[in-house]
């Protein structure tokens, strides 16, 4: 029987996947934790089959959870879900070691396929990634700007290009505006790019963003 963690800072969110996976027959428990650093909390307290995770959440983000848990728990399965567009973040979540990746518009019927692939110890990815990802392979090794960034540089990147202040960024990330600006400054660096309107056009031209 599996037992499974939602971690989302949405309460919304968490109702709503708790009640599409406490139906499911082979599920014992579904727990819950509103941000990164209770997640970690509770799995230290707790033997889960699965971990839902949240990519964004204020404080420590999904991603700097996603290497917490692979450095002390090496055989939990991850399932990150997010708010953002497969193109980019899934292959870079993958890379950090998520056994899956699924976006929060997702059927329930899709969730609960994920879930029980993670479990059995296999990758999950949709149909459509599953193409991006041969398509990466395919490349001949040289990167793109947006990928020389960190987790946090590219979070920040795909926040800005979305039409987000440095303020609210600062307040969602739960850092200081000053943080923020020096992340968008670097970011501008690595990326040899002028101004946050050229990051926009940049995040566009590559399907970044929506």
């Amino acid at each position: 029987m599996l037992k499974i963690l939602i971690a989302d800072d949405h309460s919304v969110v968490r109702a709503g996947l708790k009640q599409i996976l406490s139906g499911i027959s082979d599920v014992a428990m579904v727990d819950e934790a509103s941000n990164a650093r209770e997640a970690i909390d509770k799995i230290k307290k707790n033997k889960y089959s699965v971990v839902v995770l949240d990519i964004s959440m204020p404080g420590k983000s999904g991603l700097d959870a996603l290497k917490e848990i692979r450095s002390e728990w090496p055989d939990l399965p991850v399932l990150i879900l997010s708010m953002y567009p497969e193109d980019q973040y899934a292959i870079r979540v993958l890379k950090s070691g998520a056994s899956g990746y699924m976006t929060k518009e997702s059927a329930p019927e899709e969730l609960v396929n994920a879930v029980r692939t993670v479990a059995n110890g296999r990758k999950y990815v949709s149909p459509s990634l599953a193409e991006k990802l041969a398509s990466h392979l395919d490349l001949d090794g040289k990167k793109e700007p947006h990928e020389m960034l960190s987790d946090r540089e590219y979070q920040v990147l795909c926040m800005i290009a979305s039409g987000k202040t440095v303020s609210e960024i600062a307040d969602k990330l739960s850092l200081s505006v000053k943080t923020v600006s020096t992340y968008r400054s670097r970011i501008l660096e690595k990326m040899k790019l002028k101004n946050s309107a050229e990051l926009t056009t940049y995040a566009v031209q590559n399907h970044l963003i929506d």
